[in-house]
C-alpha cells in the first residue's frame, strides 16, 4: 500500500475507494502508526485562510447558488483502485463515439489532467476548449463539470454522467441541480453505470428529493449500463460513423419506477 509511493497522497485511494481486504502487513503498519500517534501526538497549526474560505456564490435564476467541484480520487498509479479506471474507460468510449459520429465533444473541465491510461482527454479529436455561454453563470459552471457532452454546433445534443464510484453520486446531484436551475432545459440526460449498480442508480433517481423536482429527475434522465454500451459499440464496429444521437433512446432505459 505504501511501497514505492512517489506522491504523499497516492496511497489515499486505498482508504477512499470500495472496502477491500488489506494485506496483513498493511494493517499492522496502520495500527502501529495509529498507536504511535496516540502515544506521541503531533500538534499542527490550522491555516486560518483555508478555515475561513467559503464557496463562491454564483448567479442563477433561483438566486445565489454554489456549484461544488467533483470529489476526485488520486490518479498517480493505475493499480490504486479499479473504479477510476472504469470511469475513465467509459468516459473515453463516449468521447470517441461522439467524435466518430462527427459531433464535437466536451469532457468535464476537471478531468483534463493526466489519465490513468491512454492519451490525455485534451488531445482527443473534436474536443471543444470552450462551451457556448447559453445560460447563467451557475448553470454554465454546472454544465462544464458534466463528464461528457456531445455537441452539434452550439447545441448540446446529449449529456452523460458516469456513476462508477461507490460512495458518492456527484453526477446525479449535478443533473438534479441542472433541472432545478433550468426546468425547461431540453437536453437528453444519461446516467451511465455498471450493470450491478443499475437498481441502485434507479432507486437514487426516485428519491423523494428528486421526484419533487419539476420535472422529476426520473422523467429526464435515462440509464445506460456499461455492458450495453460496450456491446453496442462492438456490434457497430466501423459503422459507428453512421449512427445518430437518437440511437441512445434504444440503448438506454427509463429510470421511472411503477408505483405499487
Amino acid at each position: 500500500m505504501f511501497r514505492d509511493m512517489k506522491s504523499a497522497i497516492a496511497w489515499t485511494g486505498h482508504f477512499r475507494g470500495s472496502p477491500a481486504k488489506w494485506k496483513t502487513s498493511d494493517g499492522d503498519a496502520v495500527l502501529e502508526a495509529s498507536l504511535e500517534a496516540k502515544k506521541n501526538p503531533t500538534t499542527r497549526p490550522v491555516d486560518a485562510a483555508k478555515l475561513a474560505r467559503r464557496p463562491k456564490a454564483l448567479k442563477a435564476k433561483m438566486g445565489s447558488v454554489t456549484v461544488p467541484e467533483s470529489e476526485e480520487l488520486p490518479t498517480e498509479r493505475a493499480e490504486i483502485i479499479k473504479e477510476p479506471r472504469d470511469h475513465e474507460e467509459v468516459q473515453r468510449l463516449l468521447l470517441k463515439l461522439g467524435s466518430d459520429m462527427g459531433l464535437d465533444v466536451w469532457v468535464a473541465r476537471n478531468d483534463r489532467g493526466p489519465q490513468l491510461k491512454g492519451p490525455r482527454f485534451a488531445e482527443l479529436p473534436k474536443l471543444k476548449v470552450e462551451l457556448p455561454l447559453q445560460f447563467d453563470e451557475a448553470t454554465n459552471r454546472t454544465i462544464e463539470l458534466i463528464d461528457v457532452l456531445w455537441l452539434k454546433g452550439n447545441a448540446i445534443v446529449a449529456a452523460f454522467e458516469i456513476e462508477s464510484t461507490t460512495s458518492i453520486y456527484s453526477g446525479l446531484l449535478r443533473m438534479a441541480d441542472l433541472i432545478a436551475m433550468q426546468p425547461n432545459l431540453n437536453i437528453p440526460l444519461y446516467l451511465v453505470a455498471p450493470d450491478d449498480r443499475r437498481q441502485k442508480v434507479i432507486d437514487e433517481v426516485n428519491r423523494p428529493t428528486f421526484r419533487r423536482l419539476s420535472p422529476p429527475l426520473f422523467e429526464v434522465c435515462r440509464f445506460i449500463s456499461f455492458s450495453d454500451l460496450r456491446t453496442r459499440l462492438k456490434e457497430a464496429g466501423p459503422l459507428v460513423r453512421y449512427l445518430k444521437p437518437e440511437f441512445l433512446e434504444e440503448l438506454s432505459e427509463s429510470c421511472e419506477i411503477e408505483e405499487a
